[in-house]
């Protein structure tokens, strides 16, 4: 469970720097649903820039932000529904939109999740201690993010191998960004920094997105509620919602589907992981180009015993069809395929791990052959406004995009989706990928056998982090009270 003790001390120099910067913190029950935000809050964000660094901002942690950049409200959840002319498959797919972020990527929510129990406790002192955000790309800016609307230092570590988008921004909003070796699938080399700056001796928090369970908390709370919101406002009297694609990375948005089969009970939970490094499917390692998936380990927080189906895309899908989605001449081929035009307009909403979840969800359809009335829901997690700088790396490796390419890139990628590496998981490959655990969070991290019976013998340890939001939401009311802003 997430340690709700709370340290008076530091709690209350946190209250002080809070009513000096004039901060007020979001409950989880406000980012589900904001028509709960105060209304002055409401008012003083219709002058904000959904990016800008000021605290009302912290009350934009939602799925349902207004699609603007400047000075929009609050609306209905972010979807879009993929058409059965570009998908292949006539199951309805439909994705949660994560552009709408502040930073333009979901894992604000995932940081605040991380951050919010621990400052609110006093267990995190902002006026003395850094937050450290491990990360392999929006993690450590969510991180980032939430630490300069809070007024306190950061320190951002991700792999040098990330997109330079990431550094540029980080480079102006991080007290210290820290490239670790390697790309998208080298999470130990991250881990082990953490390691060197705890024995460092200076005061930081690490806030390990991997391992902490405000993640999980966040989107299981948040994101699978809007999932279940997008369900009531897209489904029909036929349709039959089947289950979510995910992505592991860091097993925060696939915590999702565990809300989402406690109310629909015989949905399924896909958890999607690259071809390059198929840690789940085969215990695999590599490396791979699918920014935002993390790999090679399975993290403290993925709930194993209740994931279904284990789904590999592989990263060439990735980066050519984000060249058919966002390139001129791929856009203008898929209108002469008959995908509608002005859903070609929003290909630009999937990034590398959007287009990776998409295509998970399209297999999942093709192995059980759904039908029309049947619906699987993903997310995309940011934008290629994250990505402009891969394509131009690809213009520069392989030329000017034209017809042909993008002719044989639908053909292969997208119409040629297949069935192949993925597995249909039993009790025995659940407890499989659950005891590779092991080797990471007890061999290396420092995490208990005892604990790592208990995630799966324990029939009460994930509902128990479940039910903590209840809690976590009184002390947040509690500590805004003391703040004295509302």
């Amino acid at each position: 469970m997430i340690d709700l003790t709370i340290e008076q001390e530091s709690r209350e120099r946190g209250i002080k720097r809070a009513q000096e910067q004039k901060i007020i913190i979001p409950t989880f029950a406000q980012m589900k649903d904001p028509s709960l935000v105060p209304e002055s809050i409401k008012k003083s964000l219709a002058d904000i820039g959904l990016w800008d660094l000021t605290p009302e901002n912290l009350f934009r942690i939602t799925w349902k932000n207004e699609p603007i950049p400047n000075g929009g409200g609050f609306d209905g959840v972010n979807f879009i529904e993929f058409p059965s002319s570009l998908t292949g498959t006539e199951a309805r797919i439909i994705a949660l939109v994560g552009k709408w972020f502040p930073t333009g990527a979901h894992k604000v929510g995932a940081a605040f999740g991380c951050l919010a129990p621990r400052l609110v406790t006093g267990q995190f002192d902002p006026t003395t201690q850094k937050a450290v955000w491990p990360s392999t790309g929006n993690y450590c800016r969510g991180g980032a993010y939430d630490s300069a609307l809070l007024s306190c230092q950061s320190i951002a570590i991700l792999p040098e191998g990330m997109s330079q988008e990431r550094f540029d921004w980080l480079a102006e909003i991080a007290g210290e960004v820290i490239a670790t070796p390697g790309s998208e699938s080298n999470v130990k080399e991250i881990f082990d920094k953490c390691w060197e700056l705890r024995e460092s001796g200076e005061d930081l928090m690490i806030f390990n997105q991997f391992d902490e369970f405000g993640n999980y908390l966040w989107h299981y709370e948040v994101t699978g509620h809007a999932m279940e919101e997008v369900l009531n406002q897209v489904m029909g009297s036929k349709d039959t919602y089947r289950g979510m694609a995910s992505a592991t990375g860091s097993a925060g948005t696939i915590a999702s589907g565990d809300y989402m089969k406690q109310v629909f009970p015989t949905s399924k939970i896909v958890a999607s992981e690259a071809l390059q490094c198929p840690t789940l499917l085969e215990n695999g390692f590599g490396s791979h180009r699918i920014e935002g998936i993390g790999d090679k380990h399975v993290p403290w927080v993925h709930n194993t015993k209740n994931t279904d189906l284990v789904v590999a895309i592989d990263d060439n899908a990735v980066v050519n069809l984000s060249r058919l989605f966002n390139e001129p001449a791929g856009r203008e081929y898929l209108v002469s395929q008959g995908v509608p035009e002005n859903f070609t307009n929003q290909l630009d909403l999937l990034g590398f791990s959007g287009i990776s979840n998409m295509l998970s969800a399209v297999k999942f359809a093709k192995y059980y052959e759904l039908g029309k009335n049947d619906v699987v829901l993903t997310v995309l997690t940011d934008s290629m406004e994250l990505y402009g700088s891969r394509l131009e790396e690809m213009r520069a490796e392989f030329g000017a995009y034209n017809e042909l390419n993008a002719a044989a890139d639908f053909a292969r990628y997208m119409q040629g989706v297949t069935t192949d590496n993925m597995i249909e998981l039993s009790y025995v490959e659940r407890r499989r990928i659950h005891n590779l655990k092991y080797f990471t969070w007890v061999e290396q991290q420092g995490k208990t056998y005892e604990e790592i019976m208990a995630q799966w013998y324990d029939p009460d340890y994930w509902t128990s982090v479940q039910s903590q939001v209840g809690e976590i939401d009184s002390l947040i009311d509690e500590y805004n009270a003391k703040v004295g802003l509302i």
